[in-house]
């Protein structure tokens, strides 16, 4: 009988001390419920609310009027074409008007074929403005940069320079 007592003894030892070393890894490493954020959100790691987060949506940008537009495009045009101020006010002005032209165009939502009238006429009466408005060389080079580019116009101007100072 006493063996017995003894082992029983020994068995209730036994399973405390694994209740109490069960325990003690649970609280330490998070393991049971998933552990480290898993499962229902009581380990370690990022915690999840069951509420759902409202998403603010995002603000849809408002199409720039057609000063911004021009605003934005004339310095690289004036540095492209070397306008002085009176010249790059003419220009300005002119552009601005006949942008806001196409801007009213596009929100009639025409169709494709009266959309390239209507486009037509208006870059007609603004190439009609501008030569009478600009100098014939910068007209011509304006013209110039409409079909190319900024860029290019720009790093042809550059090469330019270069091989007029080679030449000085």
């Amino acid at each position: 009988m006493r063996s017995t007592k003894k082992l029983n003894g020994f068995r209730l030892l036994v399973l405390t001390l694994l209740l109490f070393t069960g325990a003690e890894v649970y609280s330490q490493y998070g393991y049971g419920s998933g552990g480290y954020g898993y499962g229902r959100g009581y380990g370690y790691g990022r915690q999840r609310s069951s509420i759902p987060q409202a998403q603010e949506a995002p603000k849809e940008e408002e199409p720039k009027t057609a000063e911004e537009l021009v605003d934005g495009e004339m310095p690289s045009i004036t540095e492209a074409l070397q306008l002085n101020d009176f010249e790059s006010a003419i220009l300005s002005s002119i552009l601005k008007k006949y942008v806001q032209e196409r801007i009213e165009a596009q929100i009639l939502k025409l169709p494709p074929e009266k959309m390239r009238e209507v486009y037509e006429k208006i870059t007609l009466r603004q190439d009609e403005e501008l030569k009478a408005s600009l100098p014939l060389e910068k007209y011509e080079a304006f013209v110039e940069l409409q079909k190319n580019g900024v860029e290019k116009t720009i790093k042809k101007n550059k090469k330019q320079k270069k091989k007029q100072k080679k030449k000085n």
